[in-house]
């Protein structure tokens, strides 16, 4: 299909506009080059170009039938495999993670780690590392899946839209950030706020069960599904688990009462829901006054 000519510089930017919604984000030329070939010596040195050989059918993963490259002259590569994919964690990563996280004795000795930490690649799209904000000797703490523009950009979770939602939902039951600890299963930003990776979350992992094991909480307030899935080793999709009080055991043993929850954002998009992370918090509020 032939975009008609633009008249105009506005024409010429809506159809750029236009272009770049679709995904079209590289120049083409009319006809196929091979980048992998040699450099194309200057026309005065060019010979004749030999007449080329009848086409063959090839299978579809052959270079030719996708690309339009020449097979015959890209060079050697290894046989065709399957990449690996990001379900797959950095097992010599994770290992460090866990070895990292176990080495902490108090929370600023894992906050020096994390920081020290390079397994990760998100710690180098990050502007900060988002360890957690509140009291370190709360009863409750709070673990939402990862930081997002604002938190990145000061340091601290939930500071953001979400965040004052989060906060008129504590004041709701009492409670407010100096008398509850928050931080995040993922404490770097992910690029453009998208969702972090399995890779990422299973790198990531030892230090927010650290985190959790060092704060020693009566009662763990999980935000939303990545955070309730990934401490409280479930499949179970939120709106099912939300409501109904699950159990957290930490690597000492010791098993925290967890109550999952929809996270702030989600009630930002869905406000329709915010009833039924009332019933939840009241959930949160009765569970505090029987554990004293």
């Amino acid at each position: 299909m032939t975009a008609a000519s633009p008249k105009n510089r506005s024409e010429l930017a809506d159809l750029l506009a236009f272009y770049a919604s679709a995904g079209v984000d590289e120049a083409l030329e009319d006809a196929p080059v091979n980048r992998f070939a040699e450099a194309t010596p200057r026309p005065a040195e060019r010979a004749p170009a030999p007449a080329a050989p009848p086409r063959e059918n090839k299978a579809p993963d052959q270079a030719e039938a996708s690309t339009g490259l020449d097979a015959s002259r890209v060079p050697d590569a290894p046989a065709r495999s399957v990449p690996a994919t990001a379900t797959v964690p950095d097992e010599a990563q994770a290992a460090l993670a866990r070895q990292m996280a176990a080495g902490a004795s108090t929370l600023d000795a894992l906050r020096q780690h994390m920081a020290s930490f390079d397994g990760c690649n998100l710690k180098f799209t990050a502007k900060n590392l988002v360890f957690a904000d509140g009291n370190p000797q709360a009863s409750v703490m709070l673990v939402g899946e990862a930081p997002g523009r604002d938190e990145d950009i000061e340091g601290l979770p939930f500071v953001g839209r979400s965040g004052r939602l989060l906060d008129r939902m504590l004041a709701a039951i009492g409670l407010d950030r100096t008398c509850v600890y928050i931080a995040n299963v993922i404490p770097w930003r992910p690029p453009g706020n998208r969702t972090p990776t399995p890779h990422e979350t299973e790198i990531c992992r030892p230090f927010i069960e650290r985190q959790i094991e060092l704060v020693n909480p009566k009662v763990l307030i999980n935000l939303g599904g990545p955070s309730a899935k990934t401490l409280l080793n479930t499949s179970e999709g939120i709106l099912r688990l939300r409501g109904n009080w699950r159990v957290h055991t930490t690597a000492s043993g010791v098993a925290i009462p967890a109550m999952p929850t929809l996270h702030p954002a989600y009630l930002l998009r869905t406000p329709a829901h915010k009833k039924l992370a009332w019933r939840d918090f009241l959930e949160v509020k009765a569970k505090l006054r029987e554990v004293g």
